[in-house]
Parts: structure tokens; C-alpha cells; sequence
């Protein structure tokens, strides 16, 4: 699909200016496209936080871009597993402690291809509880502080929505019947946009501040499979990313950026590569297939999962 808006080249970083006194809160950010992105922000002089599972990674990343943009670099993480629900409340509030101000929080972070069903300790299936269920309730806790810095919220989805079932399979949230990798993936990256564009529709309808974008990073050379996924999955990759179909990691980043600082961007829409197949080339609006706004699932599903996490995303 042909993306005009910025150029034959797409969107890059040089479009952008300086983003000094911005702070920018980006999940899953010690590594790949979240830590990419991370540089470029820091490059141009902003504030990052990182939310990350692992202290030791993130404690190696910061010594990393310290290294690389000096020892004023101003960037911290701070500690939260997105499949633990006591985890994300408690770093959520961390987080309001440490930044009066949030222009975007970037839902980067994700794991994929699980091999075999595995729960959470909330007792959620673990894609559907870390990359849906814990972006769900982190949005609605950061909401408020977002609004106030008149910020964005970016959520970072996936071509795999348009693989699988393409709904939510409301009778088995946790697929006990049926579990397969790939569909459980495709389903929580699904409802990570459905959640995104039904926030934007209660945003509209509660006249609020915050602009909600959702992008995806096309195929990227990052650590996602070979965190999660089988051995078959990790060695498919290992080939795929030889190919020309594959990209780096600083390219895979460049659609979360641009949905966290660009003017001039639609909502109901899709960012990320738009050259072959869309998993590379420049960077503009790509293809948005209608399932992924059904709004009778959307609505469903923004009430199950306040059921399920007991959060009450209220917009009042």
C-alpha cells in the first residue's frame, strides 16, 4: 500500500525536532524496538522511563545509552512484570510518583508463540494476560497523568490480528479446548487494537484529551520469538531474518516513535511499514482490516476485561 503523506521515504527521525521536557513511558523498552526507540528519544533530548520485567537488563540497557548519549542521559526504568496484576498497580504508582508528566506511554512490550498454555498468576491465558489484559489496566491507571500532559497513548500491535480467528473467542478466554500458539498470539494482539479503538470512541464520547494511535512494527529483527517461542519458531526466525523481508530493530521502532510525537495522524488507523507485504519499507498508514474495529466485539470485550482484571475504566 502507497503511503504518500510523508514522502517516498516514510516517516524517519530526521522529522523530528528537538523533544526536550517531553517524557516518554515505554513498556518492555531493555531491548529491540522499545529500546530503539528509547535512543531516539533520548537522541533528541527527551525524558525516558522504562517499564521492564527484568532489573538486571534494564540496569545493562541504561549503562548502555549512558554510554552512548552521556551520563545525563535522563533515563530510568522502573521495575513491572505485565502478567501480574499486583505488579502493574504497584509500578503504575512508582510511576506517577516519578513523572508529573507523560506526553506518551508507549505499550511496546509483548510476548509471542508460547508453546504450550501457560497461566498467569491472576489466572489468565499468559499472551492474552501480559500483552492485552496488563497494557488494559496500566492505560487506565496512567490515564489520568497522560490527560493532564495532554500525552498520547501508542499501542504497538501486530500484522498477527489479521491471522487466526480474527475475534475473540469470548466462551474460552484462556483457550482450555484449543490452544495453538499462533492463534492465542494473533488473538491478544487483536485485542490489544480492539481495547485502543474502543478507548478512542470512549474518549470522543467522555470529550477528553488524550489521542490514542496504534502501529505495528512490521517484521523486525528483535528477541520477541526467541523469548517466548518453540524451538521451530526461534529457527524459522533465525532464517526470516537473513531475508530481505526482515528489517532491523531501529526501523521497527520508527512507528511507535512517529505515533508518539507526529502532528497530523488519523486514529482509526494502522502505522507501520508500508512496503512489501507490510512487514518493510517507509513508514505511513498502512492497511486496517474491519474486524479489528467491530465495535459489538470491541464493546464486549472492554467489559470482559474489566470483569477479568477488576479495573473499572471509568472515563467520568
Amino acid at each position: 500500500m502507497t503511503d504518500t503523506q510523508f514522502g517516498p521515504q516514510g516517516w524517519t527521525p530526521e522529522k523530528l525536532g528537538s523533544l526536550t521536557g517531553k517524557t516518554y513511558v515505554i513498556t518492555g523498552a531493555n531491548a529491540g524496538t522499545g529500546f530503539q526507540a528509547a535512543r531516539i528519544f533520548l537522541s533528541k533530548g527527551a525524558k525516558v522511563v522504562m517499564l521492564n520485567r527484568s532489573a538486571e537488563k534494564s540496569k545493562k540497557a541504561i549503562d548502555d545509552l549512558k554510554q552512548e548519549f552521556g551520563a545525563n542521559a535522563d533515563v530510568g526504568f522502573v521495575q513491572m512484570d505485565l502478567a501480574v496484576q499486583a505488579s502493574i498497580r504497584s509500578a503504575a504508582a512508582e510511576l506517577l510518583d516519578i513523572a508529573p508528566q507523560i506526553d506518551a506511554l508507549i505499550c511496546n512490550a509483548a510476548i509471542a508463540q508460547v508453546p504450550t498454555q501457560k497461566l498467569t498468576v491472576d489466572g489468565f491465558e499468559s499472551q492474552l494476560g501480559t500483552n492485552h489484559y496488563g497494557h488494559f489496566v496500566l492505560c487506565g491507571l496512567l490515564f489520568d497523568r497522560i490527560e493532564q500532559s495532554q500525552g498520547r497513548i501508542v499501542v504497538v500491535a501486530s500484522l498477527g490480528y489479521n491471522m487466526g480467528i480474527k475475534t475473540i473467542q469470548f466462551d474460552d478466554m484462556n483457550w482450555d479446548k484449543n490452544y495453538s500458539p499462533n492463534p492465542v498470539y494473533s488473538q491478544s494482539k487483536l485485542a490489544q487494537m480492539m481495547f485502543a479503538y474502543e478507548l478512542q470512541d470512549r474518549i470522543k464520547a467522555a470529550h477528553k484529551g488524550v489521542d490514542v494511535f496504534v502501529c505495528h512494527p512490521g517484521s523486525s529483527a528483535t528477541s520477541l520469538i526467541s523469548t517466548s517461542g518453540s524451538l521451530v519458531m526461534r529457527a524459522i526466525f533465525r532464517l526470516m531474518a537473513m531475508s530481505p523481508l526482515v528489517q532491523s530493530a531501529e526501523k521497527g521502532a520508527y512507528p511507535e516513535v512517529m505515533c508518539a510525537t507526529q502532528d497530523g495522524l488519523e486514529q482509526r488507523a494502522l502505522y507501520g511499514p508500508t512496503g512489501r507485504m507490510e512487514w518493510v519499507g517507509p513508514v505511513g498508514k498502512g492497511t486496517l482490516e474491519p474486524h479489528a474495529y467491530d465495535k459489538a466485539v470491541m464493546s464486549k470485550l472492554w467489559t470482559v476485561s474489566e470483569q477479568a482484571t477488576g479495573f473499572d475504566w471509568s472515563l467520568d
